[in-house]
Formats: structure tokens, C-alpha cells, sequence
């Protein structure tokens, strides 16, 4: 599978994100194990959790997606010397009744958090560890400063965020003094409001992970009906619109690692194929437009 960088590693230029394996709705152990068994085999080396990707309101279920991809890595045959996990705090629901989110950016519980992931994870160092969201209760730098003294303490080999604007990227990158690896935000053709960080980080040549990049859990089987283009062109292509979606995204910029969640063996399959197409220039165009305007 064609490669990009994160930091100084080389990945797969798309990921597998695991948030539908463990949140409502999730399937089974033994299907979400094979969806992982299946995006290794087909050659993904970039594995996107958090330990918030849990059920709502029961904290006996916090980590379960980090859990879960610990047991499947381990289960695996092959080599895992390629394999980047990136996980992420200060996002959480374990307090949550209704299945809500909530924040906490404080630095101690960064640092707490990191330990933990580490262990469910069962790694003496966190590959990527992206600080999840912003808090409006704690001053971005102390969070960022959190991810700072985790980096020194060897706790994390490499760090970024997530769901962050322009100026906290600036910020975190200073904070970070140049070690900012990764930002992921959502970003897809129903979701167009991160092209600004999209472009900044081609400019610094920061890693770009869009989450939700097929619009989502119920927005990804609507794409094609949603933004005709995508359909018109896949069709020609006897492609998915899924496919062309990731394949326009990744156009975009060398940075870009479209990041699409999924729960079956055949998804994420379908998902790596786009990896492999060559978009025509005529072809971008329209998407481009197409996405603008839609």
C-alpha cells in the first residue's frame, strides 16, 4: 500500500479508525478482532483509538477500543514492527448517563490518562498520543504542556491533537518546540470547515487525519445519494463512492491519512482500495466543486 509520514514513521496513507468497534451499537468481539486481522492483511499500519471509544455512563467499559486492539495485534501472525497505534485523551463519557462527552484537558489527568492507555495497550511507549479536545476549563498550553513532559518522560514517542483550529496548531507546535506530529479533525465533503487546518498543516508538513471522513456513521452509506459527483464518478470506475471519497481526500495533500471507522472485515477492505487509485485531474476538479458546493 502506497506510504506517508507521520513524525519519522512510515504508515499506510490510510488508517483504521475503531471508534464503531466499541461505542453503542458495536458488533461483537470475534467480528471487530477479524476487522482489525482484516486491515492488517491488507496491509494498514496505522490503527486510530482513544480511550474514550467506550459505552457512555459505565466506567468498567473506559478503554475498551484500546483493549480491544491490544488483543487483536497480539492474536495477529504477522509483524507488528510497522504498526503505529495512536490513541488519544481528554475526551471522555465515563461520566456521562445519556451516552454524552465531556472534556478534561487538565494536565494531571493527561498524564494519568497516558499511563493507562499505555498499559491497556500493553506498550512501555505510546506510538502517537494526540491530545482528543480542547477544554474550555484549562488553559490550551497547560494541556499541550502535559504532552510535553509525557514526550520527556518517554511515555509517548510522538504527539498531536485533535479537533484543534489554526492558531491552538501554531501554538501546540511552539509549546511542542517543533515536535507536533499530527492533527486529526473531522473532515469530509459533508464536512468542509477543517480545510483551513488541512492547509496549514501541508504548509508545515504535519500529518493530516481526518475523522469522519466519509461523513460519519449514518453520513458514509448516504455519500453517493448525498453529492452526486462522487456517485457519477464511481460509477464510471465501478468503484465505490466511499472509495472515490477517500481517494479525492488524500489528493489533497501528501499529508493527508483519511482515517475511515469500521466495524466489518468487508468496510475497511473496501476502504484501502482507494489507496491505489490515481484520481485524474478532471476527475479532482469536479470533486473539488462538487464538495464546495454541496
Amino acid at each position: 500500500m502506497r506510504q506517508r509520514i507521520i513524525g519519522d514513521v512510515s504508515v499506510s496513507a490510510i488508517g483504521l479508525g475503531g471508534m464503531p468497534m466499541s461505542i453503542e451499537g458495536r458488533p461483537d468481539r470475534k467480528r471487530s478482532i477479524a476487522t482489525i486481522h482484516a486491515a492488517l492483511e491488507a496491509g494498514v499500519t496505522l490503527i486510530d483509538t482513544a480511550d474514550a471509544y467506550s459505552l457512555g455512563g459505565k466506567p468498567d467499559d473506559e478503554g475498551h477500543n484500546e483493549i480491544l486492539i491490544a488483543e487483536a495485534l497480539k492474536s495477529w501472525h504477522g509483524s507488528m514492527d510497522d504498526v503505529l497505534v495512536a490513541t488519544k485523551g481528554g475526551h471522555t463519557r465515563i461520566h456521562s448517563t445519556d451516552g454524552g462527552w465531556d472534556q478534561d484537558g487538565s494536565p494531571a489527568h493527561l498524564k494519568e490518562a497516558a499511563k493507562a492507555s499505555a498499559k491497556r495497550l500493553g506498550v512501555d511507549a505510546i506510538g502517537l498520543y494526540q491530545f482528543h479536545r480542547p477544554d474550555p476549563r484549562v488553559p490550551f498550553a497547560d494541556s499541550i504542556g502535559a504532552l510535553v513532559e509525557l514526550l520527556d518522560e518517554g511515555v509517548i514517542r510522538m504527539a498531536g491533537i485533535s479537533n484543534a483550529d489554526v492558531d491552538q496548531i501554531r501554538e501546540a507546535n511552539t509549546i511542542l518546540d517543533d515536535r507536533l506530529v499530527s492533527v486529526q479533525n473531522q473532515f469530509s465533503p459533508a464536512f468542509l470547515s477543517s480545510t483551513a487546518e488541512l492547509e496549514l498543516c501541508d504548509e508545515m508538513s504535519i500529518a493530516f487525519l481526518p475523522w469522519s471522513p466519509l461523513g460519519g456513521i449514518t453520513g458514509a452509506s448516504a455519500l453517493g445519494s448525498n453529492h452526486a459527483v462522487f456517485a457519477e464518478i464511481a460509477n464510471a470506475r465501478r468503484l465505490s463512492p466511499q472509495v472515490v471519497c477517500l481517494a479525492w481526500e488524500m489528493r489533497k495533500s501528501e499529508v493527508v491519512i483519511p482515517i475511515p471507522g469500521a466495524s466489518r472485515p468487508q468496510s475497511i477492505m473496501d476502504s484501502v482500495t482507494a489507496a491505489s487509485i490515481k484520481l485524474s485531474d478532471d476527475e479532482f476538479a469536479r470533486l473539488e466543486a462538487a464538495a464546495v458546493s454541496a
